[in-house]
């Protein structure tokens, strides 16, 4: 048996499967992060070690299996947070997290056509780089800051004592090359950073090493279990739901949304709307990393006091498409479509008497939803296959909510066998690293390939047409009220 963890956002899920690569057992852990300003977004990396232990103990009581019969464990999770820590591991700081845009100052300096050639990226305050440099800035010179980790990475080198991170998360580091799958020197010089501070880079299917006993105490699992390189949950997921090959995209509904398609090549998005990531197996991800979407969807819910998804669900079907002209703009930390501004925020714009609740979470719904169709119809300008969508992570649950995707994009949706599919790509790595699949194309071609499929109703299109309109000229009218980052 194999176990696959996902350290979330709001929370750490743990999956057993079995050498079929079925899920036997399953479990999760809750937490949220910190908001300490607006635009700083913390976690503190305990809340990760603590939940992985209990939550690997109830899935394997959930699976009746033991922790001897655990033969590796793979992890996957948010990406582009920042850790610094000391030469034994331990963190010197809370995580910025992906969500946080606080170093923008620290990339005022950096060549932004550089970070677009060499790197695939958007130059933004949310990626390793710039945090590396604001901790190193603001940490000051006497802290004994010996490298920087994204989360995966720290926990991986929590349970086995090797600084490891895979392409992919690397390639999300502003620090990374494309075309070198290294570490680009000038890139690292212009972030005062050096490679000695960062994790060794390698494949995430293969091992990084095995359980040492503090990885022990933390999984309750045995000394020497192997622990795969791991990747990040925009990577994760995807390849969780047997998403390895051109064709779709993937749209996952998770705290934030992560919208992209696979291509064989390493594109470069000249628009500054997508970015290029490397992709376990080979192939590279052309996606936009993600605006808050799942997390606004939550933000709402507790700040209207409601209780669950069906009565969510029920609140947005008494509305009508366009939500009686009311347009969320899902920006609630920084807009990332359907243009970067680190600076946006969110808002509703058309409020009458007359709306209520439901208007407000239909607009909601349907805001994200546009961001994704910006996302899709980049894709199609560039020649990436798309032809479907692939709905996965808990917003997916909402079959209102994919039938919307579907009228939005006149594209059928599919919906696979498992939703939850972030902690299932992690356990594919695991079983590569274990050894018990040859490769991914093994452990991908193991999971079961039924999916539901939603149609598209052409007769919503032009309805979707005329909101998803009002919501791009929102955008445009709010632009003069966001700081432009300054550029050279």
């Amino acid at each position: 048996m194999i176990i696959g963890a996902d350290v979330g956002t709001q929370s750490l899920k743990v999956a057993v499967l079995d050498g079929g690569m079925r899920i036997v057992g399953h479990a999760a852990r809750c937490y949220r992060p910190s908001y300490p300003k607006p635009g700083w977004v913390e976690q503190a990396p305990d809340l990760w070690t603590d939940a992985l232990g209990p939550a690997i103990a109830e899935a394997l009581a959930s699976a009746n299996a033991a922790p001897a019969d655990i033969e590796a464990i793979g992890l996957c999770g948010q990406l582009d947070g920042c850790i610094a820590v000391d030469a034994n591991g331990r963190p010197l700081s809370p995580c910025l997290t992906w969500m946080d845009r606080r170093a923008t100052e620290e990339i005022s300096d950096i060549p932004f056509r550089r970070v677009r050639a060499e790197c695939g990226l958007v130059m933004d305050p949310s990626h390793l780089g710039a945090k590396a440099r604001w901790l190193t800035r603001h940490l000051g010179p006497a802290a004994p800051i010996a490298r920087f980790h994204q989360p995966v990475s720290y926990m991986v080198e929590q349970l086995t004592g090797t600084a490891i991170i895979d392409h992919a998360l690397a390639s999300t580091s502003m620090l990374y090359s494309l075309d070198r799958r290294g570490y680009d020197p000038a890139l690292l010089e212009s972030f005062d950073l050096s490679e000695a501070q960062l994790p060794r880079i390698a494949e995430a299917e293969t091992c990084a090493g095995t359980l040492n006993r503090r990885g022990a105490r933390l999984t309750g699992l045995p000394v020497g279990v192997k622990v795969a390189v791991g990747t990040g949950d925009d990577f994760g997921t995807p390849l969780g739901a047997g998403f390895n090959a051109p064709g779709r995209v993937a749209v996952v509904l998770g705290t934030g949304e992560v919208v992209g398609g696979l291509h064989p090549t390493a594109l470069r998005d000249e628009s500054g709307l997508l970015e290029t990531h490397a992709y376990p197996g080979g192939a590279f991800f052309i996606e936009n990393p993600g605006w808050l979407s799942g997390g606004a969807v939550a933000w709402l819910s507790q700040l209207l006091n409601i209780p669950d998804l069906t009565t969510l669900n029920a609140l947005a079907a008494e509305v009508p498409t366009g939500a009686d002209g009311l347009s969320f703009m899902p920006a609630l930390t920084g807009a990332m479509a359907p243009e970067w501004q680190p600076a946006a925020r969110g808002c509703f714009y058309g409020m009458t008497p007359a709306h209520g609740r439901g208007h407000m979470v239909r607009a909601v719904l349907e805001g994200c939803a546009f961001a994704m169709r910006d996302v899709i119809d980049r894709l199609d300008q560039m020649g990436v296959a798309a032809d479907s969508l692939l709905l996965i992570g808990g917003g997916a649950h909402s079959r209102l909510w994919s039938q919307m995707r579907a009228d939005i994009m006149q594209r059928p949706v599919e919906l696979p066998a498992c939703i939850d599919s972030a902690p299932v790509g992690a356990a594919l790595l695991a079983a590569v690293a274990g050894g018990v699949a040859r490769d991914l194309v093994e452990a991908v071609g193991s999971l079961s390939t039924r999916h539901a499929e939603i149609e598209p109703d052409p007769l919503q299109a032009s309805a979707y047409d005329e909101a998803y309109g009002n919501y791009r000229r929102l955008f445009q009218s709010l632009k003069p009220l966001f700081t432009e980052q300054p550029r050279n």
